[in-house]
């Protein structure tokens, strides 16, 4: 379900998005970002990230998977699959046990593994407006309050 839409928004003004998100959505520990190569995913994922109390967010292009901690919502995993050929690769790296420990999930490129996403996640759409704003449409999936209702 489509629940929030904003448009034209500067960096300078993403960590209000980004909280606003946050108190919307902070049930939900599956959190998918879907927009073009240089988007601004993970530039989203660092401001998420810094409102949770963690520095030093890095994109795990290459690791494909970072793990960071946060005093508020514990650990933090940072996936990103753009590298990923197959579902199988995203399997043999143990994804579907990530994605059910509870623990608060970031994937970049999340449409690449959309056949094992629980039922219940945050769909984050960021698209280009111009070289320095974005939009963004937040979309729910699977209920809002923890009970799926």
């Amino acid at each position: 379900m489509l629940i929030l839409i904003k448009e034209n928004v500067s960096e300078n003004d993403l960590p209000i998005l980004v909280e606003e998100i946050f108190w919307i959505a902070n049930l939900y520990r599956i959190w998918c970002f879907k927009g073009n190569l240089g988007s601004g995913k993970t530039t989203f994922i660092k401001h998420l990230c810094k409102l949770l109390g963690i520095e030093n967010v890095s994109s795990p292009s290459f690791s494909l998977i970072n793990s960071y901690f946060s005093s508020i919502v514990g650990e933090v995993l940072h996936f990103d699959f753009y590298r990923i050929n197959t579902l199988d690769e995203a399997i043999d790296l143990g994804t579907e046990e990530f994605l059910l420990s509870g623990n608060l999930c970031l994937l970049e490129w999340a449409e690449k593994i959309k056949t094992i996403l629980p039922e219940r996640f945050v769909e984050i759409e960021i698209s280009l407006c111009n070289l320095t704003h974005r939009n963004y449409k937040v979309y729910l999936y699977g209920g809002k309050n923890e009970n799926g209702s």
